[in-house]
């Protein structure tokens, strides 16, 4: 199985790195941008029994490391 996680910054927390990719884009001459918001992507393979016990397993990873959950929210998919 594999796991796609999907990491950003909480809606409310400043993000410097988006708001730079976001004047690089106007000035590149993009119109119409109104934010950009720049994440983080992780995609673990994983060898578990079934698909209940693959979504624990990434829930606690998310939560044990791979996400400050104090600024960020996750989602993540889990592919056969």
């Amino acid at each position: 199985m594999k796991a796609k996680v999907y990491i950003k910054h909480r809606q409310e927390i400043l993000d410097p790195q988006g708001k730079a990719v976001l004047q690089g884009l106007n000035n590149l001459g993009f119109k119409g941008l109104t934010d950009v918001r720049v994440g983080k992507y992780v995609e673990i393979a994983l060898d578990c029994a079934s698909v209940e016990a693959a979504h624990e397993q990434v829930k606690d990873m998310c939560e044990r490391l791979l996400v400050n959950t104090v600024i960020e929210n996750y989602t993540y998919v889990i592919e056969p």
